[in-house]
This record gives structure tokens, sequence and C-alpha cells, in this order.
């Protein structure tokens, strides 16, 4: 169970401007959905953690039976369900780190830059290992520190509370996914945005 509430208490600050501000990483966002739309079938059931607003959710959603989103901010959850109600969605707050679902539930998980700001991600992918079906996909697009990281920036988020624990390369995080027992089946760098996204697609051993 996560403890260190700090970046909960941002997200709840933020919720209101998150989907504005998150319009400038549109194209990211379109190229995450590319890589894992090649991986998703019609009769799959899906769990995605810190869903955030919605912004894969709703490009992704209508492609499997069933998406439950969830994120730890309630107002997160709030905002997706006043803008974007859907049939096959179904949204709930939830902690990552100890989720209320069966073991081999879900086909797969999509959890989108949240790891590096999980004081202990490791027991979100043990959770997620728990509620993956054998075989199901980890779907994990992370920011990531390579060469380009603009430091006042981040700064300044920090100083509005905003908190990263893990400042993981690309292999740094590879290394963290498979050390969880997932197989990396793809593994890719997007280089725009704030930071390099990390696009990691696994597969539960």
């Amino acid at each position: 169970m996560i403890t260190d509430k700090t970046n909960k208490k941002f997200w709840d600050r933020v919720a209101f401007i998150y989907t504005p501000f998150m319009k400038n990483n549109d194209s990211i966002y379109k190229k995450i959905c590319e890589i894992i739309s090649g991986y998703l079938k019609k009769d799959m059931s899906v769990l995605e953690l810190a869903c955030g607003t919605g912004q894969l959710t709703f490009l992704l959603a209508d492609k499997v039976s069933s998406w439950e989103a969830t994120d730890f901010s309630e107002k997160m959850i709030a905002l997706s369900k006043k803008q974007y109600p859907d049939e096959n969605i179904s949204f709930s707050v939830q902690d990552a780190t100890n989720l209320p679902y069966n073991e081999n539930s879900f086909d797969a998980v999509v959890i989108a830059n949240a790891l590096h700001i999980m004081p202990n991600p490791e027991l979100a992918l043990d959770e997620i290992y728990r509620v993956l079906k054998p075989n199901g996909f980890l779907f994990g697009p992370t920011f990531v520190y390579e060469e380009k990281v603009p430091k006042l920036k981040l700064f300044i988020m920090e100083k509005l509370g905003f908190r990263t624990y893990h400042k993981w390369n690309g292999s740094e995080l590879s290394n963290f996914v498979r050390d969880k027992n997932f197989n990396i089946l793809e593994q890719s760098l997007i280089k725009e945005g704030l930071l390099f996204e990390c696009m990691i697609v696994a597969q539960k051993q």
C-alpha cells in the first residue's frame, strides 16, 4: 500500500488542468497507442493503472471487450467519468500497490508514466503480475532520464509538490521490469516531450 501520498495531493490539485496540459504530448500518446494496439484483441479485458484523465483510455478502450480505468487520485477519476462516459469502460479509485482484483483477472495491464513517481514501484509490479493472466501483457511507457533532462522545469514541478522517486534510464527501467519476472517483448525510446519516453512491452512469465 502506498503510504507516501505526496504525489496524490499534487495530482488532486492539478487534475482540472491536466487534460489541456497533456495536449502537448498528443504525438507521444499516439505513438504509444500504435504500439499497444498491435497487441490488443477484441475479446481482451484490460486494467489501466494511473489513467489520469484518460489520455490513453479513450484511444484504446474500444479495441477490447472491457477496460477498467483506475487512478490513485479521486479528482482524476471524477474528471474522466464526467468527460468521457463509455459503456465498456469502468472507472474506480485504486492503489496500484494493493489491488482488489483476483489473480489471473486481466489479459493486459497498462501503467503509463507512473512507475517512476511511485515510492515502491516493485509493489505495483508484484500486483500487476498477480492480476495478469498467464502470458498476459504489461504495457509500461515511462518517462526516463537519458541525455535530455529539463532540470528547471522539473525543479519548478517539485516546488509545486511533484516528486520523482526513480530517475531511470531506459536500460535501468527494462532491467527493473525484467527482475520482476516479466519477459521484455519490445522496447523503444520516444524522443519527444518534457522527457524521453521509454515504451516497454512485457509479458508475464
